[in-house]
């Protein structure tokens, strides 16, 4: 038993009849036009993660800026309520 119920003559049968019908040069041009296209594909995805990891991080580093912003408005409004109340 090979393959789900098939034999190896049998899946060997099938490839012959496959390469009598399409011949080895059309075999060999659909796989070399099938693996471009899955590495076309893979490239595809690849870039796309890029994208949205590097949009990820501008909007954290804006995020970072406005938060280190509001930060140091509290410090300064902390230290100047600090000196009022030694002044006073």
């Amino acid at each position: 038993m090979g393959l789900g119920g098939i034999s190896i003559w049998q899946l060997l049968i099938v490839l012959a009849i496959v390469v009598l019908i399409f011949g080895t040069k059309r075999l060999k041009g659909m796989g070399t036009d099938l693996g471009g296209a899955l590495k076309g594909f893979k490239d595809a995805v690849a870039t796309d993660d890029d994208a949205d990891k590097e949009q990820n991080l501008e909007a954290d580093s804006a995020a970072d800026a406005s938060n280190n912003t509001v930060n140091k408005e509290k410090a300064e409004a902390t230290s100047s309520s600090d000196n009022s109340d030694k002044s006073a």
